[in-house]
């Protein structure tokens, strides 16, 4: 293979990087702010005990997120009820900024105490690029996230203990 073969991969590599710069671009003049903006509005509409947060991964990645901070205030009555029950704090909806640029979307979970992380406690919710993330869309996740919280809370029973029929 001749020097001259490569020109062709490095026309196509020079052009990745400036995808990936481009997309970097668009998070930070447009994509970010839309995020933090629309996640605020739905945590002043909703005073569930959730804040949002804008936080800064090594180097280059960031993440925007709303997190289950704090019970909600209506419900501290309602709780008090079980002097033992326990809020526990996490769970978020995570917009993470991935090295090539685009959007990786995720759900975590409280993490219980002395409690293994797995795979099960990370769902993902899609991956996009900046520029196709609207105000519609991350409407959508908060939506598809509570859904998640709420199977967390109150798990669906597969398994039923019992006697099988013979």
């Amino acid at each position: 293979m001749k020097l001259e073969h490569l020109e062709e991969r490095i026309n196509e590599y020079k052009s990745s990087i400036k995808t990936v710069v481009n997309k970097r671009i668009t998070w930070e003049n447009n994509t970010k702010k839309l995020i933090v903006e629309t996640l605020r509005k739905v945590e002043t509409a909703y005073p569930v005990g959730w804040k949002v947060q804008e936080l800064k991964w090594i180097h280059t990645n960031e993440a925007v997120n709303i997190t289950f901070d704090s019970f909600p205030a209506d419900l501290i009555d309602f709780t008090n009820k079980i002097p033992t029950y326990q809020f526990l704090q996490g769970g978020a909806l995570v917009f993470s900024q991935l090295h090539n640029g685009d959007i990786e979307i995720i759900v975590t979970f409280p993490i219980l105490e002395n409690w293994i992380l797995s795979e099960n406690e990370i769902v993902e919710l899609g991956v996009f690029s900046p520029r196709d993330i609207t105000e519609k869309l991350i409407v959508e996740k908060i939506d598809e996230f509570l859904k998640e919280m709420i199977k967390w809370e109150v798990p669906i029973i597969k398994n039923k203990m019992g006697f099988k029929a013979q």
